[in-house]
């Protein structure tokens, strides 16, 4: 469950890179993209040259793409064999490229070579690490090779920036919140997840009377697969961020109650219903504000860029009929609230 799941990512090295490995990638994700390689000869959008480099010579139609004991396997045979396994999911993602692609021509705007190799030098150089260095540690800990690392997530998050059009501003209130949320006390709670209202009830009248028996509960009911073999165990809940918004609320509700209290069933999703044992609150970690500002400043300025670009994509979708002949299904553009919303020439022309 996603608006469940709990993000610990810390200020070491080590998870810092991994919001910049995958912030904005799991970000472009959860808005439905999961980008593939399509050019297009129709847009200004320029796509990295590095995009073509390396890449396997398709044999064109007609021709061979194998042989096995001198029989031949065609170019349509493996082309109606990819399509059947992964013609449906290859196609949305080359459906989501080509949104972007198309707004970016709408828009005038390009993204170079030049920019995304900066970007990845500027990203690698962060974490001490030459290119190759970063690229090989990207290869064995995501599975991205160089090539998909600029087409899938540089590229991307590059071009949805610009058609944002906007300056990630950082507010006071903003980092005192990253402030509590890195150093600050935090709830620990166990966590069960149940699929309708009729079971959360059952199951927390039960509980309510049996707090002792939360965890198995959780073990034998709950939805969620990574706490339910824990018996409900969860990561400590930040104040202001990485848990859904009402399960945070509702921990920092009992943080002046007795270990053992149970919350309130909480919905968190379309029947999904949690339900919390309050366990105690951590200690705070003593810092100055002033040592970690800089470090938490850049953390939150990757973070609004990530709901940025998130919010670009959702836009870009919204406007677009899409046709699904594959599967026969068809998205109309969601109707617009005023003229500025239709295209993104408006976007463009506030920068």
């Amino acid at each position: 469950m996603q608006d469940a799941s709990f993000k610990t990512a810390e200020s070491s090295r080590g998870n810092r890179g991994n919001m910049l490995i995958s912030g904005t990638l799991i970000t472009i994700l959860a808005a439905g993209i999961g980008f593939q390689f399509w050019r297009s000869q129709n847009v200004k959008a320029d796509q990295p040259a590095a995009a073509n480099a390396g890449r396997a010579t398709v044999s064109p139609l007609g021709k061979p793409v194998g042989r096995v004991n001198g029989q031949s396997i065609s170019y349509e045979e493996l082309a109606r064999e990819c399509i059947e396994r992964h013609g449906v999911e290859v196609l949305k993602n080359v459906i989501n490229r080509m949104m972007i692609q198309q707004a970016c021509s709408q828009a005038g705007l390009t993204v170079s070579d030049a920019e995304v190799e900066q970007e990845i030098v500027v990203i690698s150089k962060k974490f001490g690490l030459p290119v190759a260095q970063w690229e090989t540690m990207l290869h064995a800990e995501r599975g991205l090779t160089p090539l998909q690392y600029r087409r899938d997530v540089i590229w991307p998050m590059l071009a949805l920036k610009k058609l944002a059009g906007e300056e990630v501003k950082i507010t006071r209130a903003m980092m005192e919140e990253a402030y509590a949320d890195n150093y600050g006390p935090r709830a620990k709670v166990r966590m069960m997840v149940l699929a309708n209202t009729r079971h959360a009830q059952e199951i927390w009248d039960k509980v309510k009377a049996a707090p002792d028996e939360f965890e198995d509960y959780a073990r034998d009911y709950s939805i969620e697969p990574n706490s339910k073999a824990l018996g409900g165990t969860v990561p400590p809940v930040r104040r202001y961020s990485g848990a859904h918004e009402e399960i945070r609320k509702a921990a920092f509700r009992m943080k002046d109650e007795e270990p053992g209290e149970i919350s309130g069933i909480i919905q968190v999703a379309l029947d999904q219903y949690a339900i919390l044992k309050f366990e105690g609150m951590t200690e705070p970690v003593a810092h100055d504000p002033k040592d970690v500002q800089g470090t938490l400043h850049e953390e939150l300025r990757e973070r609004q860029v990530q709901v940025m670009v998130g919010n670009m994509f959702k836009k870009i979708e919204d406007s677009a009929r899409i046709d699904n002949l594959l599967t026969g299904e068809t998205k109309s553009p969601v109707e617009q609230t005023s003229a500025a919303d239709v295209g993104f020439k408006d976007v463009v022309k506030q920068q």
